[in-house]
């Protein structure tokens, strides 16, 4: 019996009171690498996404725009959904957190955790900032302001009810010195000391004169903090506690979020999850921002460029090279549109492009058998790229990829093969290589930008199927494709 290794990975839920910007695409992005990776990789992987409906600040956009709330956020939910297909994003589903059985399975870990007895009734008293929907201590303060949203927070005071997350304080420090449990480790470290210094504190799980969210399982006048609920979506997502889903896929392998979030994530989720006798997750990723001109893009602040509108107007795959390339994975990285069309034109345009129209010309002509000795192998250096896709090292497994891709230019242009006879067995022997490095590039760059690997394994006459990691390797000629020239890769930006 051949066991099928399982593999689940999440990215954080999108607020919907505003359009997606460009760190939304960004999130989405990496995580379909990773899955998609996994998945030639002889991975059996289920991928989430979604978003986060239930939050105040949805309701407060809503009235704002004088439109129903469940109107206004079936409206905006559309254009995160049209952002997933337009990336081609193969999350297998996406999550709304408005549907009815989150609804119920939050109020069921709700109630367990009540019934565990680290639920209590109190009052609350503190700074609550709106934009990040949580409770801020003065010392995460900057100048009386959330750093996050440059807004000083409104003080709130109500009843509410509290979890006792300080109970957990000894198994969450625990946690956080696991290395791998938060990655990169320095942001493992940072959440490390931040609970040395601090501690843990019970945490506010409600609000209260509140018509929009989830009510408590216990008390109808109070609804469930937005972040407790959101953080379910996890579970939800994979139809917790009794679905195949859940018993086949939980616990999460990596969750995909971003640096502002990560408290949240490595805190109060694994508290969450400890009292509610639900098993942690294996890791949790923390990638960085995309800035403009340094800034960070924020729908309330800005600025925010528009990544539907840059897919569409220079293509999803251009975008998601991009940003692969551009950003070194787990950091900020910066975007502008002439670095995007400096990309476009000199590694998609030029080294790819240019690489493929360059062979299938030379194959029209070619009256040989398409057929030889690997020559172009030895610069193929898959093991490098495992490690580094192992490490979640994105940027540099692309790099390694693209390597290949210029050896193979090189292999073209030492050989000159336009110089050669049509019918000389050279010719085939080095159309041969190129046309099976062209096959093997292809399998590698589709995690990374999947349409393109469609449109060369079209052009080489191999069928719509992927290939996995197994078929990155020279197969004995002649070549088993029937290739036929098509339409350029990439178009050149003016």
């Amino acid at each position: 019996m051949i066991i099928i290794a399982k593999f689940y990975i999440t990215t954080a839920i999108d607020y919907v009171n505003a359009k997606p910007h460009l760190g939304h695409a960004y999130e989405k992005i990496v995580a379909d690498v990773i899955a998609r990776w996994k998945r030639i990789s002889g991975f059996d992987v289920f991928f989430l996404t979604g978003t986060d409906e239930n939050a105040q600040k949805n309701a407060q956009a809503a009235k704002a725009t004088k439109i129903p709330v469940k109107q206004f956020v079936d409206r905006n939910v559309k254009g995160f959904q049209e952002l997933v297909k337009l990336l081609s994003i193969s999350n297998d589903r996406f999550i709304r957190t408005t549907e009815k059985p989150h609804f119920s399975i939050s109020q069921s870990i709700f109630k367990k955790v009540l019934e565990k007895g680290d639920i209590y009734k109190g009052k609350y008293e503190g700074f609550y900032c709106h934009g990040c929907e949580s409770f801020k201590t003065e010392k995460e303060l900057v100048n009386g302001k959330c750093p996050e949203h440059d807004k000083k927070p409104e003080w709130i005071s109500e009843d509410a009810y509290f979890f006792k997350m300080s109970k957990y304080e000894k198994q969450v420090r625990k946690l956080l010195e696991t290395k791998g449990f938060v990655l990169p480790d320095y942001r493992r470290i940072e959440m490390l000391n931040r609970v040395k210094e601090e501690g843990l504190k019970d945490l506010c799980v409600s609000r209260s004169k509140l018509d929009w969210g989830i009510p408590l399982p216990n008390d109808q006048n109070h609804t469930i903090y937005v972040w407790f609920d959101a953080l379910i979506n996890y579970l939800s997502g994979l139809d917790y506690p009794k679905g195949n889903r859940y018993k086949n896929y939980w616990p999460a392998d990596i969750h995909m979020i971003g640096k502002g979030i990560t408290w949240f994530h490595t805190v109060i989720w694994p508290s969450m999850l400890i009292s509610a006798g639900i098993a942690i997750p294996k890791s949790v990723f923390v990638h960085g921002y995309v800035n403009v001109k340094g800034k960070k893009m924020s729908k309330s602040l800005g600025p925010v460029i528009d990544p539907v509108n840059i897919a569409k107007k220079y293509g999803s795959d251009a975008l998601r090279y991009f940003l692969l390339r551009e950003i070194p994975f787990g950091e900020d990285g910066d975007f502008s549109e002439e670095s995007l069309k400096a990309r476009i034109n000199g590694e998609l345009v030029s080294d790819l492009g240019n690489l493929l129209t360059r062979v299938l010309t030379l194959v029209e002509k070619c009256k040989t058998k398409l057929s030889g000795k690997p020559e172009l192998d030895k610069e193929l250096r898959i093991k490098v790229i495992q490690q580094k896709m192992d490490r979640l090292e994105l940027h540099h497994a692309l790099d390694e990829i693209w390597k290949f891709i210029h050896s193979s230019n090189k292999y073209i242009n030492d050989n000159e093969p336009w110089k050669l006879d049509s019918s000389d067995p050279k010719l085939g022997n080095v159309l041969y290589n190129l046309l099976e490095a062209l096959r093997i590039v292809a399998i590698l760059i589709n995690p990374f930008i999947p349409e393109t690997t469609e449109k060369i394994n079209k052009q080489l006459g191999l069928g719509a199927k992927t290939g996995t990691l197994r078929d990155c390797k020279f197969r004995s000629g002649p070549f088993k494709g029937k290739p036929k020239k098509g339409k350029y890769l990439f178009t050149k930006v003016k």
